[in-house]
């Protein structure tokens, strides 16, 4: 089953806000997160908050369109009571889970509920995540009817062996289709690729990089296979039954990969994501990274105002009977002190190409910049004016620099 929830504070039943939220916020993004918590199956490597049909019984599937708006409604309320200005959404984003496994007309009530209860930015970004087996070409254009602009293809591999171990359904050559598909309905395109997988080989990932390109997406994400404790990839792992993560190949997958996009015109702007300029960044994503507000919608959704973080109940039958009672379907929530949103600023903003600026870091942290720079782990220009910016090095061990730049 998805990781536990984090242990925080009790959430107010009709999830009110303090008034200290709307401090700045008219310098703030807002964006909606819209979760659809359902897969036709459950990969083996995946920790997010997921069901399948016969997981959730009690709960239909039809009936979560209703249930988001409600949500929807609970935020309009909560926003406005705690003083914020009005803010048109400039992002909204259906993750999952699927979220194409609902109906395109359900994912076009809950963008419209968006724009009826926040507005939409004239320029606003609205991006779906889907398989490539769980739409056809009616259904990715029915979904630009209703505003969306932007697709992100689960893709993970193009080899049929690895996509087995990670337990992906999809047949590798839908996402050709797939792709031809959405742009023939306006929208932008994103692939999503994991490298690390066990048994995949560097001509595998080669591969896959090489029809992934062959696509000349707008954007590209390829992320390290983590294997998550709890996760059917790990009990497999510890058995024997399939070999462990290689961190070796891992970094050897990932320079591949920058070659491979730098070469074909792609630049990286955050350490797993690469776009053809900087208007195919997914501008949702960095609202993630640099602390803008969002409202999670959905079961096991995080949401974050003003400084007060927040998270929903986890369960469908749970958020279920939450917003059809009429209210907060929240499990708790904290409050971020100064320090506590300073570190999460160096954490997140040291992975990103413009970089952190040097003045969030303690006399400490700033020590260790020297020592960085001897390592070849940051850049020297952006030093020596007051960012730290990774260079290929250093994005291959951000962790690591990022535990240098606090430290105890």
């Amino acid at each position: 089953m998805p990781s536990a929830l984090p242990i925080a504070d009790p959430a107010p039943e009709d999830g009110a806000l303090p008034s200290t939220v709307a401090e700045g916020a008219e310098q703030r993004e807002l964006g909606v997160y819209l979760h659809v918590p359902y897969c036709r199956v459950r990969c083996g490597y995946c920790d997010f908050n997921t069901y399948t049909a016969d997981e959730v019984r009690g709960v239909k599937r039809s009936d979560f369109a209703d249930q988001a708006i409600a949500e929807l409604d609970l935020a309009a309320r909560v926003l406005d009571a705690a003083g914020l200005p009005p803010r048109a959404a400039s992002t909204v984003f259906l993750g999952g889970g699927t979220p194409t496994i609902l109906p395109p007309a359900d994912l076009a009530r809950m963008i419209g509920a968006v724009r009826d209860r926040f507005g939409l930015a004239p320029d606003a970004e609205v991006t779906t995540e889907s398989n490539p087996d769980s739409i056809d070409a009616a259904g990715l254009a029915a979904l630009a009817d209703a505003g969306v602009t932007r697709v992100s293809f689960g893709m993970q591999s193009a080899v049929p062996h690895v996509l087995r171990t990670l337990e992906r359904t999809h047949d590798p050559e839908n996402v050709a289709r797939r792709v031809a598909e959405a742009r023939a309905a306006g929208l932008a395109v994103s692939l999503d690729l994991i490298y690390g997988t066990p048994g995949e080989s560097p001509d595998d990932w080669e591969a896959s990089l090489a029809a992934a390109l062959a696509e000349r997406p707008d954007h590209v994400s390829a992320y390290a296979l983590i294997v998550e404790e709890g996760t059917k990839l790990a009990r497999q792992i510890a058995r024997g039954e399939v070999p462990p993560v290689d961190d070796d190949l891992h970094a050897a997958a990932y320079e591949a990969a920058d070659a491979r996009l730098t070469a074909a015109g792609y630049h990286w702007y955050e350490v797993s994501n690469w776009a053809t300029a900087p208007e195919q960044r997914s501008r949702h994503n960095r609202a993630y990274w640099t602390g803008q507000d969002w409202w999670g919608v959905g079961p096991g959704a995080h949401s974050h105002v003003g400084g007060v973080r927040w998270w929903n109940v986890k369960h469908p039958h749970a958020y279920a009977q939450r917003v059809g009672a009429g209210v907060s379907p929240a499990a708790g929530r904290e409050t971020l002190d100064a320090e506590t949103r300073r570190v999460e600023r160096v954490l997140l903003e040291t992975r990103l190409r413009e970089g952190l600026d040097r003045e969030l870091l303690t006399p400490s942290g700033r020590h260790a910049v020297a020592g960085l720079l001897a390592d070849e782990l940051i850049e020297p220009a952006a030093a020596f004016a007051g960012r730290i910016v990774l260079t290929l090095r250093g994005r291959l061990l951000a962790d690591a620099v990022v535990r240098r730049l606090l430290p105890d």
